[in-house]
């Protein structure tokens, strides 16, 4: 019997992205539905009412939407975080839940560098910056992003090291960069730090003032993973006891700390106007591909690959 897929998108993909994501279901005799720019809960629980599979960005997928959803056995996130699902439930109700990693890792990685120059050169205000060339950088966390940003880095001549502890240290040094044993070390013999670990909860709210204080003389971190995992009361207070700290998101910190930091300490503080790690159209592209032919591997081959709760 054919599956119905719904593509549920308040922000949408780009028109040639979902073109194809509809295309390649249709291609496999899937129905789908596009729900896009939709506002509030109501329109959603509405649309998901019938679909076998889902379709998201950055929609948040809760216990009520899924509680909405009484054929629903897959959902995708296009894109590597998926803690926008309550995964957990999904799991209670025998939703397999899955993600599209690596399809956004070269965008992530050419906007962490991006930033790092953007931050170097003093936010382009015309006086003398500095250079990345021949500057440590500290990849924490090994992933799919992490060895992108490994990649881009070798070419701005940078010297790359990396903590992960699930990623061995032979797989580090085949992508030319130097493992670290700890991640204190990584911090305090790195001038710039790209943050790529998931918000969980162990990771939440673990860089803090502890990591931030070894960092070396002009130390940089560039957060382009989760706001959680950012202790923000420590991160004012490293701000305010380290004159030479800097700062650069693509995730916004909480509104009262945003306005202290953009206040106080705009000249080492740099956040994008919102969310960009995956705003191109290559990422946007091949996140909806890889979700949609992820969910025709899934129902027609069991394929199972890149489900993230164990259904």
């Amino acid at each position: 019997m054919s599956k119905t897929v719904l593509v549920a998108t308040e922000k949408p993909f780009s028109p040639d992205a979902r073109d194809e994501v509809l295309r390649v279901l249709a291609s496999a005799g899937y129905s789908t539905t596009a729900l896009e720019k939709y506002t509030g809960k109501g329109a959603l629980s509405e649309a998901v009412q019938n679909a076998d599979a889902l379709i998201i960005r950055s929609d948040i997928i809760d216990r009520e939407i899924l509680g909405a959803a009484p054929k629903l056995k897959l959902v995708v996130r296009a894109g590597a975080g998926y803690d926008n699902v309550d995964s957990i439930a999904a799991k209670e109700k025998g939703i397999a839940v899955m993600n599209t990693p690596g399809q956004n890792a070269n965008a992530v990685a050419e906007l962490a560098l991006a930033m790092m120059v953007y931050v170097a050169r003093g936010q382009f205000n015309g006086q003398s910056g500095s250079e990345l060339l021949g500057k440590s950088l500290g990849i924490h966390a090994f992933g799919a992003v992490g060895r992108a940003v490994a990649r881009v880095a070798a070419g701005f001549g940078m010297q790359v090291k990396a903590f992960d502890p699930f990623v061995s240290g032979d797989k580090m040094k085949q992508a030319g960069v130097e493992p670290v044993s700890s991640v204190e070390e990584l911090y305090k013999t790195c001038r710039y730090v790209s943050l790529h670990i998931p918000a969980t909860e162990q990771t939440k709210n673990s860089i803090g003032k502890d990591l931030l204080g070894l960092l070396p003389p002009g130390g940089t971190l560039v957060n382009t993973a989760r706001q959680e995992v950012i202790n923000e009361s420590e991160l004012l207070q490293v701000f305010a006891e380290r004159s030479d700290f800097v700062y650069a998101t693509d995730i916004a910190p909480s509104e009262s700390v945003a306005a202290t930091l953009k206040d106080k300490y705009a000249a080492r503080y740099y956040a994008t106007p919102k969310k960009m790690g995956a705003q191109t159209a290559e990422a946007n592209f091949n996140a909806g591909v890889a979700a949609a032919n992820q969910i025709i591997g899934y129902f027609e081959r069991n394929e199972k690959q890149y489900v993230v709760n164990g259904v």
